[in-house]
């Protein structure tokens, strides 16, 4: 499976975000809120650093949400009875997604306060 072409890497790539577009409720549920922070920058328009803080944001939070998805699929396989370490190893991939989408409101609420003025851009 390595060094395979770039066009078979990129196919791999989507096809996993598809598949936890397809399995995973949080993900979707990001990618909705991703969605409707574009919705806010298209009619904000604010400065391109602001875009650039929202993208970071909201890939951040896509990219922990896939890790956290794809490890908490692994980890089910090769244990899939319950124990007390794997429950607390879930919870905290979860909370690192949390984190993020914590960071995430923050830019969001930044964004507003700088565009009503109350914070210099």
């Amino acid at each position: 499976m390595k060094n395979r072409p770039f066009r078979s890497r990129i196919g791999f790539a989507l096809a996993g975000l598809r598949s936890a577009f397809r399995r995973e409720n949080s993900f979707r549920t990001h990618c909705l809120f991703a969605g409707a922070a574009l919705g806010a920058l298209l009619v904000l328009r604010p400065a391109p650093a602001w875009w650039a803080l929202v993208a970071l944001a909201i890939a951040l939070v896509m990219a922990l949400e896939l890790v956290n998805s794809a490890l908490e699929a692994l980890i089910d396989l090769l244990h899939p009875g319950q124990h007390p370490e794997i429950g607390i190893i879930k919870d905290m991939l979860a909370g690192a997604v949390l984190v993020a989408s914590l960071a995430a409101l923050l830019v969001a609420l930044a964004l507003v306060v700088a565009h009503r003025g109350l914070l210099a851009a």
